[in-house]
């Protein structure tokens, strides 16, 4: 594996070269974990001029669920716990004759921005930009492999929980065994706050759970992730708490429906972002749900739970194969609920077979 991350960052060394610059400084977590393959929190990746490291606070621990980092990087451990890595690695970098860094400003504070300037004012610093996070947006066989087990991890956990008793019990009681399931089935934790919401709060994006009790006849909506070898998956389904769903429930769930398998069917190497938002947001929006619309249909996954892209109705480029997309409608009605359906899925062209769908559990309407 260790040439992968050597790849990558030999793609991110062409990118700020052909810019100008010698050296690349990467700080935020998530992009220095994707060059790296794993590292202790805080750390930076320098790609310098004769060499790249880890700069660290710490020695890397051996955690199983995080792995080591890249072998071929070497890594150098700060002497005082408290000195900040990206200031340890201007001085470094400064030390190689590089004239130039390229830095991720959007993640830097203005503080630390100046302090580096400061530290070595013969560096002039350049914006790095979103680089990495456009390489990560499409994602290798291995990436996939680990949301697909989070996702096997998340529809085991939602499954469980389906065949057991719901009518009494709260929604943050829900939402913590939930959570609890998915580490016992293997994952590393929770992608993101599980959302668990009935009744009159069903249906609403990021519900933080309360101690509402489950009630007969309540829409039960559901949204939880597994992190699995810090890559995250998602998953949202809604169900109704009963035997018999009224009628006004079976219409909102089947129009919700409707709409998410839209934009399912719409995910095709080339289709534009906002392409697969209108999909789905033109069935709602045709039946008169215009105004209770989430602000975007779906996003990318991956070492976040919310990456590029966005599936959004300004957003711009389209899809790449081998991108993870979630695809996520929902209508929330005041005072009565609504209907959330959430699926993770991978990019693929027709002749593979198209998107694949790696969260399985049902999207029939079940009382429970």
């Amino acid at each position: 594996m260790s040439e992968v991350y050597a790849t990558r960052r030999s793609r991110l060394r062409e990118h700020f070269n052909a810019a100008g610059c010698t050296a690349g400084l990467v700080s935020r977590p998530a992009n220095v974990r994707y060059l790296a393959a794993a590292a202790p929190q805080h750390s930076v990746l320098l790609l310098g001029r004769s060499e790249d490291l880890l700069v660290c606070t710490s020695p890397p621990e051996d955690r199983p669920y995080e792995g080591r980092p890249d072998e071929n990087l070497r890594v150098h451990v700060l002497s005082s716990p408290g000195a900040d890595p990206a200031l340890a690695a201007a001085e470094l970098v400064a030390a190689q004759d590089a004239d130039t860094l390229a830095v991720e400003e959007h993640h830097l504070t203005v503080r630390r921005h100046r302090a580096l300037a400061s530290i070595a004012p013969a560096l002039r610093l350049a914006d790095l930009a979103t680089a990495v996070e456009q390489l990560r947006v499409v994602k290798d066989e291995e990436e996939i492999s680990c949301l697909r087990i989070g996702a096997e991890i998340a529809d085991q956990a939602l499954g469980e929980l389906l065949e057991s008793i719901l009518v009494g019990r709260t929604e943050r009681h829900l939402a913590l065994e939930l959570e609890r399931r998915l580490v016992d089935h293997g994952a590393d934790g929770p992608a993101f706050p599980t959302s668990v919401a009935t009744g009159p709060n069903s249906g609403r994006r990021g519900h933080r759970p309360t101690d509402r009790r489950v009630e007969e006849g309540d829409f039960l909506s559901v949204c939880l992730g597994a992190t699995y070898r810090g890559y995250r998956c998602e998953i949202g389904r809604t169900f109704v708490i009963g035997t018999s769903p009224a009628e006004w429930q079976i219409e909102l769930y089947d129009l919700v429906f409707a709409a998410q398998r839209a934009g399912r069917e719409s995910l095709t190497p080339g289709a534009g972002y906002r392409d697969v938002d209108r999909a789905a947001r033109q069935v709602l929006d045709s039946a008169g749900y215009a105004e209770a619309l989430p602000p975007l249909i779906g996003h990318g996954v991956g070492l976040e739970i919310d990456e590029d892209p966005q599936l959004a109705p300004a957003a711009m480029g389209k899809l790449d194969a081998c991108v993870p997309v979630t695809v996520e409608p929902g209508v929330h009605l005041p005072g009565r609920g609504g209907v959330r359906i959430d699926d993770t899925l991978v990019v693929r062209p027709e002749a593979d077979g198209g998107p694949e769908l790696l969260t399985i559990t049902t999207k029939e309407l079940l009382a429970l």
